[in-house]
């Protein structure tokens, strides 16, 4: 008896390929096939006991039968040939030896997710989904009719971006990953998805003193910590943070994983990657577009978020080469390995403003100039000098400490630049300092064209429009008060720098250019520092700044561009 949870994945397997099959017009029922027979088997008694009694259900691919249900009762799906597109070639034997491959994988999947959470987030899944088409619907109603096709595909991407929300934790994580994965996902999406807040309510103290407790091996909080705040300081849909002091004396802040996240993202990004594989399954056309790697990509960068111990090496790794590059005036938060675990990172607690605090960092530095350039010098030489770079610089996690310092926080999200990428943006800057637009254009074909047949001379001049609207842009500052404080701060804009990067993409696919998504990554953070630069330096330009100019030389100079990806 293979038990409960393997009978319930086939069955999710073919009511997938069902419910996917059914209304394609371009799958095709076509006879002369070799059968192809899976019985799935039944549920163990006790769960079936107040049920009609039970049936054995089956698969047939039947090269004499099209008929859906047989005499025994079982079901018998349309022939093979059925799940075949117009511009599939695949055989017979291929696609049934393709279905055997998708149960196997879905057999792994859901032996990792446990029964239970894959229940609950099936009801949750079914509410959400519940929720979302009655909205939509509501909205429609007004109209007197029913919707078009082209207005039912304008209110997809907020239908879907309300829907992420609806459904927790792993997809406003995945709607964060398409907001910042402009050179993936189609620009209305990204646009949208901008608005998918990680605004997550905070979980009871009791539950987060618990996975300290049992991810540290401790029995008692005050076997490491004399003080822990139970009021977070700030919370999110993977984690919390606390503040506390360590029975050494050291203040520190305490990253906690939230009870219960490692098993619900695992089972939802289950679901996810298997969907991606029925789709694949149903219509190979998607594998043009590496849609089941993207999702796999995907489903390995968000678990490894959950791994703290991974975060705690990406910071360990950033103050080596700090130290290694004698750059003076940065740090990173020290963490605290006695005190952390997988799910419990506990670092140094810091005091500072946000870089954009513009009144913060002018009683914190003399020059708030200099403390910008410091801080792009020391990004920039990360991203050629350490194996991996801080790949979201927004304001929040760049801090201006009281002492003047600038620290580098938050490492959750780093990237990895391949030679190929890096040789495009030095060719990209050469071209910028000079305004040389040709010389932009020739980097960016070397590094993502799809033929050889790409009209430089038309893409030059697009790409000057896009840097001409990036030299427009305007810094919106907010001046805020609290009782006798008043402090100015940069407006966020995340949809603006979006946007640019869009506009970029488009040009790019514009002439079959495809750009990877580490180069997506490194340029949506030059434009966080563009923004930087408008605030607390207008008068530099970072690209003719020799201060900058001879930072970045003199690392590029000093790293061995020969391997896959740039190292120490």
């Amino acid at each position: 008896t293979m038990g409960l949870r393997q009978p319930l994945l086939l069955c999710l397997v073919v009511d997938a390929v069902m419910g996917f099959a059914g209304p394609m017009p371009r799958m095709l029922a076509r006879p002369n096939l070799n059968p192809l027979t899976l019985r799935l088997p039944s549920m163990p008694s006790h769960l079936t006991a107040h049920r009609r009694p039970r049936q054995t259900f089956s698969m047939q691919y039947s090269s004499s039968s099209r008929s859906t249900t047989s005499s025994s009762g079982s079901t018998t799906i349309p022939d093979l040939n059925s799940l075949r597109g117009l511009s599939d070639n695949r055989t017979p034997e291929e696609i049934a030896k393709e279905a055997r491959e998708l149960i196997e994988v879905g057999l792994q999947l859901l032996a990792q997710t446990p029964p239970e959470v894959g229940i609950r987030r099936t009801l949750v899944g079914v509410q959400a989904i519940l929720r979302t088409t009655r909205d939509l619907v509501q909205k429609f109603q007004g109209r007197g009719r029913a919707p078009t096709a082209e207005e039912l595909l304008e209110e997809a991407p907020e239908t879907l971006r309300t829907l992420f929300g609806r459904l927790g934790a792993t997809y406003i994580k995945l709607g964060q990953f398409v907001a910042s994965s402009p050179t993936l996902f189609p620009p209305e999406y990204v646009q949208e998805f901008q608005k998918c807040l990680d605004d997550a309510e905070p979980v009871p103290f009791a539950g987060i003193k618990k996975v300290i407790e049992e991810d540290l091996g401790q029995g008692s909080l005050t076997s490491v910590f004399s003080f822990v705040d139970e009021t977070p300081l700030a919370t999110a849909s993977i984690a919390q943070v606390h503040a506390a002091r360590l029975i050494t004396g050291e203040d520190v802040v305490i990253k906690v994983q939230k009870p219960g996240v490692e098993e619900l993202l695992t089972a939802d990004l289950a679901f996810v990657y298997f969907a991606t594989k029925v789709l694949e399954f149903l219509n190979p056309d998607f594998r043009r577009i590496s849609l089941g790697d993207i999702t796999g990509d995907i489903r390995t960068t968000m678990l490894d978020e959950l791994d703290f111990y991974k975060e705690a090496k990406n910071m360990g790794e950033f103050r080596s080469f700090l130290a290694s590059s004698n750059i003076n005036g940065v740090m990173c938060p020290q963490t605290y390995p006695e005190a952390s675990g997988k799910r419990v990172l506990t670092m140094e607690r810091l005091y500072g403003k946000p870089l954009v605090d513009l009144d913060a960092i002018r009683a914190y530095t003399a020059s708030p100039e200099q403390t910008l350039i410091t801080a792009l010098n020391t990004w920039m030489a990360s991203v050629v000098g350490c194996s991996t770079f801080h790949a979201d610089v927004h304001a929040g996690n760049l801090l201006v400490l009281q002492d003047g310092r600038i620290a580098f926080i938050d490492f959750g999200i780093v990237g990895q630049i391949s030679p190929r990428t890096w040789q495009a943006v030095e060719g990209l800057s050469q071209g910028l300092v000079v305004s040389d637009y040709n010389m932009m254009a020739q980097a960016l074909v070397r590094l993502g064209a799809t033929s050889d047949n790409v009209d430089t001379v038309s893409f030059a001049a697009d790409l000057k429009r896009v840097v001409e609207r990036i030299e427009r842009l305007d810094v919106d500052v907010v001046v805020a008060s609290s009782g006798d404080e008043v402090s100015a701060r940069l407006q966020a804009d995340d949809e603006e720098v979006t946007q640019i990067l869009l506009d970029l993409v488009a040009v790019g696919q514009s002439y079959g250019i495809k750009f990877p998504r580490d180069f997506g990554l490194l340029v949506k953070q030059a434009l966080y520092f563009d923004r930087y630069t408008k605030l607390l330096a207008p008068d530099v330009d970072p690209l003719r700044d020799e201060r900058i100019r001879s930072g970045m030389k003199r690392m590029a100079d000093q790293t061995d561009m020969s391997g896959d990806v740039i190292d120490v």
